[in-house]
């Protein structure tokens, strides 16, 4: 093994690979900031372009662009609460408050050191790791599946720091617009109101572009520019520290999104949102969260890209793909006659370790871009909004027609969007929504899957040591949010009664 990474680091030393790689994080950077333009989608546009380039500096192009891909959807998630990609929304809970508070370089830094940790962290495990985690995500069956989103769904307890129950409603409402479209058991259609545009369930970019971003115009009308007043020199943004005791913090991020990465069709959302929810459930200030908390943003960004290297265990070592990215990368692997498996660690050993070093240097790249240019990035929180709302309108227009070539997408985002304003305003989480669309298909496949395999008992629920180690978590994650419920609830605490209904 070692003799391979060795001749791995000497193919990175290659001026074409390295240009390559930052070509490649710099692109993702950028698609990744722009709403609606996912990694998924460039890694797929990529495969045409890298058939004829040598298979380092073409598997190492992919890398870069899913690297910062990963990253630069903070960035217009923390200056615009616009995710650039579905995992960058647990992100806008506390990035964007920060901004708001004119302290976005903090938000910038904080999202970046995370990022490049998160990446670090996944990568090496990927290099020491692979085998043994591989054989272990393989013990996740559909009961797993389920309990795994259920735990996901815990989250929406801790999402809404207003009205619990228009929170939990919130996110019933999000599990009920995943159910549109095919059962995916029992194949027949379900509400979808004889649309064929809706056969295949809802578009969730459009949705999430609509609730997150068409919103967020709305709400920005009433005002002349994002922030009223930055209260630091936007100049001195790159020279923002990072705020102290986010080591556990960003470490605990990293662990979770690199182990929900190497669990197939997991991916980088519910790794952010598994990680946000840890975070505020043992923080000592859980009220902090949501209004711009830079352990929010730490332990959604180190989860988001510790994805990267955990999906990329099963990938390579077992050939099933951790999420679309993934899925997208081993076509590039095929296409160069790579053949994920044990080969890969032999046979062609020098290209996979050259592959996976690669994550590493565009870590560094993205790293060095985020923490230098955060004043290039925050001057977007002053332009006028005269000038911002119609460029967010039509990157979120492009975006949202660019997935599937659709004008119903277009439409269904706008749908989503005047919804989500209202909803925001009525006081309902549009996280939780999200939450809900995410694990909704999840949580139903797994289910039915379940029992099927079962005979309809749901004892398979509670038969393996894994299925009631995730029980135990939800419990535990559930429990702060009953204990805060029956003290509000209690006659002897009128006072504490009294300050919850005043706060929803």
């Amino acid at each position: 093994m070692f003799d391979l990474l060795v001749a791995g680091m000497g193919r990175l030393a290659d001026p074409f690979v390295l240009f390559s790689i930052f070509s490649g994080t710099v692109g993702g950077i950028i698609i990744g900031a722009i709403p609606g333009l996912t990694a998924t989608m460039a890694v797929a546009l990529l495969i045409p372009v890298t058939f004829a380039m040598d298979p380092v500096a073409g598997l190492a192009l992919m890398g870069g662009v899913y690297s910062g891909g990963m990253y630069g959807g903070a960035i217009s998630s923390i200056l615009l609460k616009t995710p650039g990609t579905p995992a960058a929304a647990a992100t806008a809970f506390d990035g964007y408050p920060l901004t708001r508070q004119g302290k976005g370089g903090v938000a910038i830094t904080v999202a970046t050191v995370a990022s490049f940790t998160g990446g670090i962290v996944s990568t090496i495990f990927l290099i020491t790791l692979a085998p043994l985690l591989a054989r272990m995500a393989l013990k996740f069956g559909p009961p797993e599946y389920f309990l795994l989103a259920i735990m996901g769904l815990a989250s929406i307890v801790t999402l809404t720091s207003g009205n619990l129950i228009k929170g939990l409603l919130s996110g019933l409402l999000g599990l009920i617009i995943a159910t549109v479209g095919m059962d995916p058991i029992a194949g027949y259609i379900r509400f979808s109101a004889g649309i064929p545009h809706l056969y295949e369930g809802v578009s969730f970019m459009p949705a999430l572009i609509g609730l997150f971003s068409v919103s967020q115009i709305l709400e920005l009308t009433a005002e002349s520019n994002i922030v009223q007043e930055l209260s630091i020199d936007i100049k001195t943004l790159k020279r923002e520290k990072l705020p102290k005791g986010l080591g556990p913090t960003i470490a605990r991020g990293s662990l979770i999104g690199s182990f929900v990465g190497m669990l197939p069709g997991a991916g980088a959302t519910i790794a952010a949102f598994i990680s946000y929810n840890f975070t505020k459930q043992f923080s000592r200030d859980k009220d902090s969260f949501g209004k711009g908390n830079p352990k929010g943003v730490a332990a959604a960004e180190s989860a988001n890209n510790g994805v990267v290297g955990g999906s990329l265990i099963p990938l390579l070592t077992l050939g099933i793909p951790g999420n679309s990215v993934a899925a997208a990368l081993m076509g590039g692997l095929m296409i160069k006659g790579l053949i994920p498996g044990p080969e890969l660690f032999t046979k062609y050993g020098e290209i996979t370790y050259a592959f996976i070093l690669s994550l590493l240097v565009a870590n560094v790249i993205f790293l060095i871009l985020g923490l230098y240019l955060a004043p290039l990035f925050a001057k977007v929180a002053t332009v006028s909004n005269a000038i911002l709302i119609p460029s967010i309108a039509i990157l979120s227009v492009i975006g949202s027609y660019a997935m599937n070539n659709s004008m119903f997408d277009v439409y269904l985002m706008l749908f989503f969007g005047i919804s989500g304003y209202f909803l925001h305003r009525a006081g309902f989480s549009l996280g939780a929504i999200v939450l809900g669309l995410i694990l909704g298909p999840i949580a139903e496949q797994g289910f039915g899957q379940s029992l099927i395999i079962s005979g309809g008992s749901p004892v398979i629920f509670v038969s393996s040591p894994i299925s009631i180690a995730l029980i135990i978590i939800t419990l535990v994650l559930l429990l702060p949010g009953i204990i805060k419920k029956k003290k509000v609830d209690s006659p002897a605490l009128g006072i504490e009664r009294e300050v919850s209904i005043e706060e929803d």
